[in-house]
């Protein structure tokens, strides 16, 4: 059969931006999730959380937009925070039907915990870097992003 010999990809595949990115993410993944778990939270709760504290009354679908994911991996996440007394809905001050997500004081207490772990992942990835690469990285990943965002 034609093409069976041939590469499915070119020989840089490995050596590419995009992938040393993913390598990247998929090794930060997997350390949040290590250092989290103890703490009886998923790399995806401190996610969520976090963007509620960032973005208090958030309701479910601008969640999921932000977050990148369907509202129903949305409304399955705030279902397990609510039943952990991390989070609550209520009901917008204009829009009664609509259901705004706020944090807990259960909540903010779980995020603090959550967000000291991942401030030490943080402290571990930026003490191989010199303070100068460290913000160098930052902003080109910033504008990876945007670029990102452009296309």
């Amino acid at each position: 059969m034609a093409g069976d010999d041939e590469e499915p990809v070119g020989a840089d595949a490995l050596d590419r931006l995009v992938w040393a990115l993913r390598r990247a993410e998929l090794a930060v993944q997997a350390l949040k999730e290590q250092r989290l778990r103890p703490l009886g939270m998923m790399a995806a709760h401190y996610t969520l959380l976090m963007t509620v504290h960032a973005e208090p009354g958030l309701t479910g679908a601008e969640l999921a937009r932000r977050l990148n994911v369907t509202p129903q991996a949305v409304a399955s996440l705030v279902a397990r925070l609510e039943k952990r007394e991390q989070l609550e809905r209520r009901a917008h001050p204009r829009h009664g039907h609509v259901q705004e997500l706020h944090l807990t004081d259960a909540g903010r207490t779980a995020l603090r915990a959550a967000d000291e772990a991942i401030a030490g992942i943080e402290r571990q990835i930026s003490g191989e870097l010199s303070t100068p690469e460290a913000a160098q990285l930052r902003a080109l990943l910033d504008r990876v992003a945007e670029s990102a965002r452009r296309a």
